[in-house]
């Protein structure tokens, strides 16, 4: 990874080398040229690929999902809608996570979810206890945070690729967009977003490639839903256990 973290420097040194010097001859063109914009698309497409590889190589990260809009429900009746979610996932297959929900438009409460492998567990909204994810709900957290089956390849099909900017802040990160293919991005949304392909800006880390943050805007129910996507705490010591109510 260090060494594709180095190709990814050595990208945006040429970039550099291309603005001061566009014409080759060792004068700076006053006026631009698109040799330094032809030489950050390049630098999108590396950037890209290798925050691929670094979020594959994941093994736990704590994320916090925030949605703001119109309302997404997470169960076939429509009743309960989801305003945030924050949870933690680790390798291979396992995550646990706190929704934050709005029942039937009027009550505000807090939902636990827990994933280990096939296995999904939902927290009860009346009584607070934990059952198993009944029908015509749609909540797998393992979903929110996939590196390996959602964001590599969400990532690696990505088109239309740009480099933003660079932010400085927060140890400094990357600023990328690209268009997101519609299949991938129902994957990483726990099928909240369906049949859309989507822009997505994006924040990876200068030195390690990987995610910061995330956002992106989907139609919804005749309205636009805005989503923002923290990730944080990467290849930290973390345990998913199963919910003490159904260990018994």
């Amino acid at each position: 990874m260090q060494l594709r973290v180095l190709a990814l420097i050595v990208v945006f040194v040429f970039a550099s080398a291309c603005s001061a010097d566009s014409d080759g001859d060792g004068s700076v063109d006053s006026d631009g040229s698109d040799v330094p914009a032809q030489a950050l698309e390049a630098s999108a497409d590396v950037l890209i690929a290798t925050a691929a590889d670094a979020i594959a190589e994941v093994t736990s990260v704590h994320f916090a999902l925030d949605r703001t809009g119109a309302a997404v429900h997470i169960d076939t009746a429509d009743l309960i809608a989801l305003e945030a979610v924050e949870g933690r996932w680790v390798a291979p297959e396992s995550a646990d996570a706190l929704m934050t929900v709005r029942i039937n438009d009027a009550i505000n409460t807090k939902l636990g979810a827990v994933a280990i492998g096939e296995d999904v567990w939902l927290s009860n909204p009346i009584t607070g206890t934990f059952e198993p994810l009944p029908d015509g709900y749609n909540v797998d957290p393992t979903e929110f945070f996939d590196p390996v089956g959602g964001w590599r390849p969400l990532l690696l099909a990505m088109t239309d690729v740009e480099y933003v900017g660079e932010d400085t802040r927060a140890g400094g990160t990357y600023h990328l967009r690209g268009m997101a293919q519609a299949d991938h991005v129902e994957y990483v949304t726990a099928r909240l977003v369906r049949n859309q392909d989507l822009i997505i800006d994006m924040w990876v880390e200068t030195d390690t490639a990987l995610i910061r943050s995330v956002e992106f805007s989907n139609d919804h129910a005749g309205g636009t839903t805005d989503w923002s996507l923290e990730l944080d705490q990467y290849d930290e010591e973390m345990t998913v256990e199963v919910p003490e109510d159904i260990r018994g």
